[in-house]
């Protein structure tokens, strides 16, 4: 049987070229589909069919494979149950090039059944190759198709063919993008469903889950849109891919890319704290101590951070200075706010601060802008320090003053009244 090598090369080219499939997996997709036809068409039960196509004449050959086997390695004593006749089809289809796995009652694997269209005889295997061993591979060619083949082949090989692409494609994607995994990519969207974002990535279409979307965000089929590729995982129906832009990750990897001193790791991230598209802090330290961190974020009049808040829809971010000792943490995480005081309330024996708990004192102009818009700055600020953070004016701490008050009201009363 002979094929049209020249529309095959054309065929295989294009899918090098649009889907970055080699030449050698698209050659042993066509292999593995011919001998599958041909194995639904003249096969065998049990028999193993493989196929070689030359690429230089056209010309296809099949061949038989059976495996060197004697009786420690397969079952002799056991006879297959044979199928009804009535509960046979037309035409029986052997596609399995693969042994059944059975199972003992204890759990372990069986050995093999003996297939006589799939195991040959140590004996047997040396009467035609004397130096052959056990476990070795003997090849028999078989008979060549009728004309008729050529039709049916096409017919039963093309969805062959296409799982061979989808399984190549679903490779290239998984190599692909498991390196980027926890960096950013920019992509096409190509549509909005069920409050999922579906972005064009190439080869691939990622998915961004409404939970990691930037909320008040609006976007149209065909829109740039940048994002961190959170997961890449390979499931039953291909490889998925997670993409976010509400993660705190997408955040600190724009800084990284406006940032070179933060990309170096002359300046580290210490602890970010984000509520997408409202509000983030972000605590950063530098390495070489005369290097300011937060003017490096910054940037010159602003322009780094700037850039920033730019891709983020306008999110305000709020970058800090890391302190060590947790009571200039809490300070410096409170900011714009200016505070009085700081009260640890939970700390050891030894009266060291433990992980926990604080009390902080504000001017009473400044308490509404240390807690902030419906709890905001104070709730960024216990998070990026991981404390429990109380806000409390500086007028509710009088008690004393009302107290002197109250017993000169009484002297006095004392004194209308004749008592002094």
């Amino acid at each position: 049987m002979l094929f049209d090598i020249k529309a095959i090369s054309a065929a295989i080219d294009a899918f090098e070229e649009e889907k970055g499939i080699d030449r050698a997996t698209m050659i042993g997709a066509i292999e593995s589909a011919l001998a599958t036809a041909y194995k639904r068409e003249y096969g065998k039960k049990g028999q193993i069919v493989r196929s070689h196509l030359d690429m230089n004449t056209g010309a296809t050959k099949f061949e038989q494979i059976k495996t060197v086997v004697d009786e420690s390695t397969v079952r002799m004593d056991e006879e297959e149950e044979e199928v009804p006749a009535h509960l046979q089809g037309d035409r029986p289809r052997f596609d399995r090039n693969e042994e059944v796995v059975e199972y003992n009652d204890d759990g372990t694997v069986k050995v093999p059944r003996y297939e006589p269209e799939r195991h040959l005889l140590i004996q047997a295997a040396r009467l035609i190759k004397k130096d052959v061993q056990l476990g070795d591979e003997l090849v028999f060619p078989l008979d060549a198709p009728d004309d008729e083949f050529g039709r049916i082949a096409a017919q039963a090989a093309k969805q062959v063919v296409f799982q061979k692409v989808r399984e190549a494609e679903r490779g290239i994607a998984l190599r692909d993008f498991s390196s980027k995994e926890g960096e950013i990519i920019t992509g096409q969207v190509q549509r909005f469903e069920r409050g999922n974002l579906f972005i064009e990535l190439g080869r691939v279409v990622a998915i961004m889950p409404y939970a990691e979307q930037i909320p008040g965000e609006r976007y149209k089929t065909g829109d740039r849109i940048t994002a961190l590729v959170l997961s890449v995982e390979e499931g039953p129906r291909g490889v998925s891919i997670k993409l976010s832009r509400a993660h705190p990750d997408f955040l600190v990897k724009l800084f990284m890319r406006e940032v070179p001193e933060l990309a170096s790791g002359a300046v580290v991230v210490k602890a970010i704290a984000r509520e997408a598209g409202q509000r983030s802090k972000i605590a950063v330290a530098a390495e070489d101590p005369g290097l300011d961190p937060v003017g490096a974020l910054i940037g010159q009049r602003g322009v780094r951070v700037s850039a920033v808040t730019g891709e983020l829809s306008g999110e305000r971010v709020d970058v800090i200075e890391y302190q060590a000792d947790p009571i200039d943490m809490i300070e410096a995480a409170l900011a714009p706010a200016r505070v009085e005081d700081i009260e640890i309330l939970e700390e050891n024996e030894e009266g060291a601060v433990i992980h926990g708990h604080a009390r902080v004192i504000v001017a009473p102009d400044q308490q509404s802008l240390a807690i902030g818009r419906s709890g905001q700055n104070v709730r960024l600020a216990a998070k990026l320090i991981n404390w429990k953070i109380d806000i409390e004016s500086s007028e509710q701490e009088e008690p004393e003053e009302e107290t002197g008050e109250t017993e000169m009201q009484e002297a006095i009363d004392d004194i209308v009244d004749g008592k002094e």
